[in-house]
């Protein structure tokens, strides 16, 4: 067995690059000059003022891959000459299918949409002459996409950069943001009489009154922290100046043993997972018997612009676990992450392991990525050019605002979020209701400037946690020494965490990792109370002798089971270090200096 986790312990530190040489000595460093650091913070300064133009993505790197593709798709006749004949070829089949599109209403199209793409659906859209259109649409862009591929000397980076900015060019240009092509737009026109337009004025100003006041979106008033949402009964046990501990009321005569302590995303508020009572994961991990403390972190501003990442696993994960500690001492504690809050957790899980300290039960990690070698689109243009950027920004207001994150986000999913929303909005008069989860979005946080570089630069730029180079109080931590059953969350829509990089905690540890693969994205995953229609997902156990299996291959061999996955995670931690039921426990520990505080949710979570 310890043959085994050597091996894979080696296999996790081989893809790491080789630590840089270190600095000359002191000596050898040339005297500052002292008029330095005041031309280095007029540098920053102006940095700062044009991140604030560009709402903080940096024009070297947009430049530097167009400028890679530019030239080397001028030093490539042959893939010119391909895509022109392409382009030949395709304005052909177009023509030539053209005259089956204006004589047969159901004639089969040249191009299907991409998987999820449902832009064109609808009959308008099937009738003559707006397929043709759609068609040409869908074949342009697929002729787009190929002049991003392919090209002899272009960096895989670059050529993912160039694809996705290329994709939301043609995104903005298609024909469903068009309004006079657009026949859905022409016949609501048509039936109201024009009224649609009148309404999307009015939708228009008084979104634009609402961002210009700072109120939240239309409908989000209707979930308010503390009644609608986040709601289920409990009381802060524990606060420092980071986040509040919040434990819940037992809702069962009888509660499993160990404790779950929830470690959620500082990105935004912790009620996700609290949201209205039907769709709250604690209120039903309450009534399955388990004593609950969640995380609310504070919403940091310019005061926090020195707070580190270490601070969010010394003041946040570990403080929290203390508490949990001090409340019910001597019990193993299930801790569960989610999203960023996944990855703080693995890394205080880790260094848990390599101090000895075997407070944990388990650990399960909801779509949080512990190796970001795929981290997805979302930090697609992270280099060194933009996290400078970013950290200049950062500099000047103390802190990452929810605007850049929000776009960012967004941008993703642009068709969906964007566009389609514009449409629906400001055209054809439209709004979609309001729900816990959208208004839950709204309510969005600040990152301090110092954890946000920290974050970027460690995990993302040079992903040092698999690579064997993440050190925690000067020493350097490793995932294999993580002994306690692993639950991983992966969602199959993820356009933030996306599933497969989810996935590679079972190839850096050296426990059981029980991996499953749900329906839904990064947040509809996640929250998949059972009794939803539509819902589904694959499960699968690997055990720390089992050979690894890579993703496309356990996803083929994974069994699909209909429902929500919360039972099956249920069902696991009541066996994963599972001693069996107790009394429930009192709220706080007073004699401990722990006595219950505000009622849940707590001030934390209120603070905008």
């Amino acid at each position: 067995m310890a043959s085994s986790r050597r091996r894979r312990g080696a296999r996790a530190a081989a893809p790491g690059p080789a630590a840089p040489p270190p600095p000359p000595p002191a000596a050898a460093q040339p005297a500052e000059a002292p008029l330095g650091p005041t031309f280095h913070t007029l540098d920053r300064s102006l940095r700062a003022a044009e991140a604030r133009i560009t709402q903080g993505m940096s024009p070297t790197a947009v430049t530097g891959a167009w400028l890679d593709w530019g030239v080397h798709l001028a030093r490539a006749p042959g893939k010119r000459m391909e895509l022109a004949a392409r382009a030949w070829l395709q304005t052909l089949r177009w023509l030539l299918w053209l005259r089956h599109a204006a004589t047969q209403r159901d004639a089969a199209p040249l191009i299907a949409p991409t998987n999820g793409d449902s832009r064109f659906t609808g009959e308008a859209w099937a009738a003559f002459p707006f397929n043709a259109i759609a068609q040409a649409h869908l074949v342009a862009e697929a002729w787009w996409m190929e002049a991003t591929h392919g090209i002899p000397g272009l960096s895989q980076r670059h050529a993912r950069q160039v694809a996705f900015m290329m994709r939301q060019m043609t995104d903005i240009l298609a024909p469903t943001n068009i309004p006079w092509i657009n026949p859905a737009i022409a016949q609501r026109t048509l039936a109201d009489g024009g009224a649609n337009l009148l309404r999307g004025a009015e939708n228009w100003l008084d979104d634009m009154e609402r961002a210009l006041s700072g109120a939240p979106p239309e409908g989000a008033d209707a979930f308010r922290p503390g009644q609608e949402v986040a709601a289920t009964p409990g009381r802060v046990v524990f606060r420092n100046d980071l986040m509040e501990l919040i434990q819940y009321d037992p809702a069962t005569p009888k509660v499993h043993a160990e404790p779950v302590l929830i470690v959620p995303a500082w990105i935004m508020k912790y009620y996700i997972l609290d949201l209205s009572p039907e769709n709250s994961l604690v209120r039903w991990l309450v009534a399955q018997g388990f004593t609950v403390f969640m995380m609310s972190w504070k919403n940091p501003d310019a005061r926090d612009r020195e707070t580190g990442l270490d601070d969010y696993r010394r003041r946040g994960v570990m403080a929290a676990m203390d508490a949990v500690s001090a409340i019910l001492p001597d019990r193993r504690i299930h801790g569960c992450g989610y999203c960023l809050g996944g990855t703080i957790l693995a890394i205080a899980a880790a260094t848990m392991a390599r101090d000895g300290d075997e407070r944990l039960a388990s650990l399960t990690l909801f779509a949080a990525q512990t190796d970001f070698a795929e981290a997805g689109e979302l930090m697609l243009f992270m280099d060194e050019s933009q996290l400078s950027f970013l950290e200049d920004m950062m500099w000047d207001r103390g802190y990452l605002d929810t605007h850049q994150m929000s776009g960012a986000f967004q941008a993703l999913r642009s068709n969906d979020l964007v566009w389609s929303r514009l449409i629906r909005d400001y055209v054809m008069g439209e709004r979609n209701g309001m729900t816990d989860l959208l208004a839950w979005n709204t309510d969005q946080t600040r990152m301090p400037a110092r954890m946000h570089g920290e974050y970027l630069r460690a995990l993302f730029l040079e992903n040092r946690l698999t690579a064997g180079r993440f050190a925690v109080d000067g020493r350097v931590i490793a995932l294999s020494d993580i002994s306690v059953p692993i639950f991983a969350v992966g969602t199959l829509k993820d356009h933030i965490a996306p599933w497969r990089s989810v996935y590679k905690i079972s190839l850096f540890s050296d426990t059981d990792v029980t991996f499953v693969l749900t329906s839904g994205g990064h947040n509809a995953g996640i929250v998949s109370p059972p009794g939803k229609d539509g819902r589904h997902f694959q499960a699968m156990t690997r055990t720390q002798d089992d050979r690894y299996l890579d993703p496309d291959s356990w996803a083929t061999s994974a069994p699909r089971q209909d429902g929500s996955w919360w039972p099956a995670w249920s069902a696991w931690m009541a066996k994963a270090g599972s001693t069996g039921m107790v009394e429930p426990p009192a709220m706080g520990a007073p004699d401990s200096g722990l006595p219950p505080l505000d009622a849940a949710p707590g001030g934390y979570v209120l603070m905008k």
